[in-house]
């Protein structure tokens, strides 16, 4: 059901190299964008029209209206089951408080007496965001975008989700309840490249936004590409990955339930598990039968997911090959199940968030923890960080010098000007000091005419 990669009793590679022998999914992009590229172009030029035929093209589903109306929005959280609602609210809570404390303040240097540098933390102005509704349906990533958005303090925010023929042409209604839940009364039944494209030019009912975030699937990952430079993006997500770095000491029972929850998402989903022991992985293999067959969606998406070349059990000699190996690898969501699980996760450099123990599974982060599982996949752990208040927010620097803070350095800036073959940039420092005697050092100043 599950690959194995044996990387014992030689020396592990360096960079790329090792990289190169790790399980991973196909996920083109490239060859993506070229299909979306005139869809986004028809959304473009037609606007909402365009959005309600691509609804009935994609979704099955003829739309009257692209913007869903605030009744449904309201009727979708006081139609919500009761325990869904209070595991909504309580998810919140928990992200909240996590949330809250990431937000900056304005900070002023002194850098020479007279001269400051503040910089300050401005929200984007608006923003759109994606919860997919394929497969499933996610309002966990409602809150997981919403959030730390309201918690940056973006003035103006979007959700967009698939209309589902299920329900009447309106995205599913617990996400219309999450969105209810969250004061999000601004949604609109888009999917797939189309919602991108939506919030990137703006459509008759829909303003464009700046910036665009959210997980999907390989035709969001290509619209967000394909707007790069135009709008912001939060991350070109790719198929959810678990690696696991586990020891003796671990539970094979949990190992293989951790590697199944992410195998459930998709059949591209990867599920990697790096261990010192063989006899870990025997007993994980042994124990994956018998839970897959006790799971639901095996044959669409968990057996291909397992069996595929993006998830393989990976054996090593030592658990400092181990971290050799998960940091190559650059999970989404990496486990540490081993006896010394929290001096283990301080020395790792490369992942998008990290669950240390038996007792913090992914599935945990997914819903409660209070972070982010809008993380970084494909290794962009690497160079990238998961959603945060900090992805809404744009630091400027603002700079005030006396003329006395100026002069002290005035010298030096007309120094790499003319260095650089910027005699324009010297010049602008010397005009503003034209007769004056204490700036003697060595360069020209300009006369008035």
């Amino acid at each position: 059901m599950i690959s194995r990669i044996d990387l014992r009793g030689d020396a592990l590679p360096e960079g790329p190299a090792l990289r190169d022998l790790l399980p991973r999914a196909d996920f083109d992009v490239a060859a993506a964008l070229e299909k979306v590229r005139p869809i986004c172009e028809d959304v473009h030029h037609r606007g909402d029209a365009a959005l309600i035929d691509f609804a009935e093209r994609f979704d099955g589903v003829k739309l009257e209206r692209v913007r869903v109306p605030a009744a449904a929005i309201e009727r979708a959280l006081e139609e919500l089951d009761p325990a869904v609602r209070a595991a909504l609210e309580e998810s919140v809570r928990r992200a909240r408080l996590v949330h809250r404390e990431q937000r900056r303040t304005t900070h002023t240097t002194q850098v020479v007496p007279g001269g400051t540098v503040t910089e300050k933390w401005v929200p984007v102005d608006r923003v759109g965001l994606y919860a997919p509704g394929g497969r499933a349906v996610y309002p966990s990533s409602v809150i997981m975008n919403v959030v730390p958005a309201q918690e940056a303090g973006v003035p103006s925010l979007a959700l967009a989700s698939p209309a589902q023929a299920d329900f009447g042409g309106l995205p599913h209604p617990t996400i219309l309840a999450a969105c209810a839940l969250l004061g999000v009364d601004e949604v609109y039944a888009a999917g797939g490249a189309t919602a991108v494209a939506m919030f990137a030019y703006g459509t008759e009912s829909c303003p464009p936004a700046n910036m665009v975030t959210g997980p999907g699937n390989i035709w969001v990952a290509a619209a967000k590409r394909y707007f790069t430079g135009k709008i912001g993006i939060d991350a070109e997500a790719g198929p959810t990955e678990i690696a696991i770095l586990a020891d003796s000491t671990a539970d094979p029972v949990h190992v293989a339930s951790d590697l199944i929850s992410q195998a459930e998402h998709d059949p591209l989903a990867a599920a990697v598990l790096v261990t010192d022991s063989a006899e870990l992985a025997d007993a994980v293999e042994k124990e994956l039968r018998p839970q897959v067959e006790a799971s639901k969606h095996v044959d669409d998406r968990i057996v291909p997911a397992l069996s595929g070349r993006q998830s393989a059990i990976v054996l090593v000699d030592g658990l400092d090959e181990g971290l050799r190996v998960v940091d190559a690898y650059g999970a989404e969501h990496l486990e540490i199940q081993t006896a010394d699980a929290a001096a283990l996760a301080d020395r790792v450099r490369n992942a998008g968030a990290i669950f240390i123990g038996p007792w913090s599974p992914v599935s945990l982060g997914d819903y409660a923890a209070g972070s982010n599982h809008v993380l970084p996949t494909g290794g962009c752990a690497c160079h990238s960080s998961g959603l945060s208040v900090q992805s809404f927010l744009r630091g400027i620097h603002i700079v005030d010098y006396t003329k006395d803070a100026l002069a002290e350095v005035a010298h030096h800036v007309v120094t790499l000007a003319e260095a650089e073959d910027l005699p324009a940039h010297g010049a602008a420092i010397k005009a503003r000091f034209v007769g004056d005697e204490q700036m003697s050092r060595g360069w020209k100043v300009p006369e008035n005419k």
